[in-house]
């Protein structure tokens, strides 16, 4: 057996782990939320957005879906409705700051905050084999700048809990630092960006911003940029920095006020963002994005999942 057919092996099997482990519903122990609990999903009117909505909901969570189409979120709580399971919507874009602010004061005043946030909302321009950076300024300022913007504006909301609030933001192995493949081949710049006590949003911003120039200048092929969907890739590098420093910057909190972040990839996903040619079903790239949602361990923060186990970043 090849390594490829190993690897493929040992994925399905972790996947039927996760299966069975999605049948053992949770103790009361275990069950630190109620219907009072607030969850807000971006991106939740489709794909593992919607999945992950559906998936709280059932949990017996207060889930607000927000999309930036509003008739196609409309449409999603009507399914969801058809299910039996009762979710709010509100229409917010990421990407726009004035849309931002009006949820802010729709969520304050409706719900006094939230509890959780998952930051799903994201966009790819590039299917199969294509790498196109035609439209890179609007990945990286959708997958990066809105997930941030979202943050910034989520954490004075967060509500005081003895669990912790949860911040979940949706990545990619793509954006890995160091993976054997598809990484940045500039080794100075893999040390900054790996050093957690050093990271900044400078760099961050820095390296976004050399890239996207270098699109521009038409040099971006030689810059060492990851190698296959560099500019989505780049901008999940970028996901997975940020939430290494925000969990950095809220470490320090009380108990009661502690704030779990941590970003986690749903694998191969038969989603439209794939043009579904994935390899793992939508219930299956929701459910580590759940399970960290849920999770009373204040102590995991900082940290990328997959396949609800630890990987490196």
């Amino acid at each position: 057996m090849g390594n490829k057919e190993k690897a493929k092996e040992r994925r399905e099997n972790r996947l039927q782990q996760i299966r069975l482990l999605r049948t053992i519903p949770y103790s009361e122990h275990q069950r630190w939320w109620s219907k009072e609990t607030v969850a807000v999903v971006t991106g939740g009117n489709r794909g593992i957005g919607f999945e992950i909505c559906r998936q709280l909901a059932a949990h017996g969570l207060t889930v607000i879906l927000t999309s930036r189409d509003a008739s196609a979120g409309v449409e999603a709580i009507k399914v969801l409705k058809e299910d039996g399971l009762d979710l709010i919507y509100h229409q917010l874009d990421i990407g726009d700051s004035s849309s931002i602010n009006q949820f802010v004061n729709w969520l304050q005043e409706n719900y006094g905050g939230l509890d959780i946030l998952v930051n799903n909302a994201g966009v790819n321009f590039n299917l199969g084999s294509d790498n196109s950076v035609e439209n890179a300024r609007k990945v990286v300022e959708t997958n990066y700048y809105g997930t941030k913007s979202m943050i910034e504006a989520m954490i004075p909301l967060l509500k005081p809990s003895t669990v912790g609030a949860h911040i979940v933001n949706v990545s990619s192995r793509l954006g890995r630092l160091n993976g054997r493949r598809n990484r940045i081949s500039n080794a100075a710049l893999r040390d900054k960006l790996s050093d957690v006590e050093s990271l900044s949003e400078e760099l961050i911003d820095n390296t976004l911003s050399t890239f996207l120039q270098q699109v521009e200048d038409g040099s971006w092929t030689s810059g060492g940029w990851p190698q296959n969907y560099t500019d989505y890739s780049l901008s999940k590098l970028a996901v997975n920095a940020f939430t290494r420093l925000t969990a950095r910057k809220l470490s320090e909190r009380p108990v009661g006020q502690k704030v779990c972040v941590n970003c986690y990839c749903p694998g191969w996903v038969r989603t439209a963002l794939t043009g579904y040619a994935g390899n793992n079903t939508v219930e299956e790239g929701a459910d580590t994005g759940v399970w960290l949602a849920l999770l009373s361990d204040q102590t995991t923060t900082g940290k990328f999942f997959a396949e609800r186990r630890e990987i490196n970043f």
